[in-house]
């Protein structure tokens, strides 16, 4: 079957499901434009059952996609010895790599989650949070929906997903074992103390998670700095020195942390960052 017939049998079937856009009449679109389409569909799906037939057409269209953007294996990323001559204790732990994450093949990865934690229903939006749900599949948001009914029976109908935690689920169709996600903090006026305290706890507590679940390879998105607008050099500094303190504890029991940036803005900090830190190990 050609990718052209996989993306139009998983759409067809896609609409099928959707009352709304059962009609939908798509013979023109593009090949370009069906995709569109078929993670706008995705996106603004609600947590409900997956027949069989829908999941296995899913799974062969994002595999189909994952194959064609290319995976990244972690012995494809440098260290930060190695791409920018740091002389950190820790040179050989971090990594630095610009791109897309859902292409990562390492243990998990961080999605910068809202406390609805269910993804991001917008369709085709540019968020980290739609561009991880739209490449794992509908069982993502499956998972986390049922993550969230446990927390409400236990918490009360009204709960969120407080800021700081971290939450493990599978990663589906992404190459990774597992995503980590995380409620940063929101940043729209002056950064406070209690602010980067907040984005301090994200780190430390996807680190605690990795100890806890044996994840011994992990890439950080940019936490809060897209959406929810914490500033980028200061929230860099604050990644930087989590993991650091993190490794001068439990360097022997992960492999490898990177920094996972998007734009050339964030590479430059981190850069600047990395390659000039001097840190020794207490």
């Amino acid at each position: 079957m050609n990718k052209t017939t996989i993306t139009d049998i998983f759409l067809d079937n896609l609409k099928e499901e959707s009352t709304r856009y059962r009609q939908l009449e798509t013979t023109q679109y593009t090949i370009s434009e069906k995709k569109s389409l078929i993670r706008s569909l995705m996106n603004i799906r609600m947590p409900k059952n997956i027949s069989d037939k829908l999941l296995h057409l899913q799974d062969n269209y994002l595999q189909e996609e994952l194959m064609t953007k290319g995976i990244i294996t972690l012995s494809n990323i440098p260290t930060i010895k190695e791409q920018l001559n740091s002389k950190s204790f820790f040179a050989e732990k971090v990594s630095l790599w610009q791109g897309d994450i859902t292409r990562l093949k390492v243990d998990a990865i961080v999605n910068a989650a809202n406390s609805q934690m269910l993804g991001c229903f917008i369709p085709c939006h540019p968020c980290i949070d739609n561009a991880i749900h739209s490449t794992a599949g509908m069982q993502l948001r499956a998972e986390c929906n049922h993550i969230m009914n446990q927390r409400k029976t236990q918490y009360g109908k009204s709960y969120k997903e407080p800021t700081g935690t971290a939450t493990l689920t599978k990663g589906y169709n992404l190459p990774c074992n597992y995503v980590i996600h995380t409620v940063g903090p929101i940043c729209f006026g002056s950064l406070t103390e209690d602010l980067c305290k907040d984005l301090q706890n994200c780190y430390e507590n996807i680190l605690k998670c990795c100890i806890t679940n044996h994840i011994k390879s992990v890439a950080f998105c940019c936490i809060s700095t897209g959406e929810f607008h914490f500033p980028n050099d200061k929230a860099a500094q604050i990644a930087w020195h989590s993991v650091s303190h993190f490794l001068e504890t439990y360097n022997n029991c992960i492999e490898r942390i990177i920094f996972n940036v998007f734009t050339d803005n964030d590479r430059k900090i981190y850069e600047n960052l990395l390659r000039n830190d001097n840190h020794i190990k207490n």
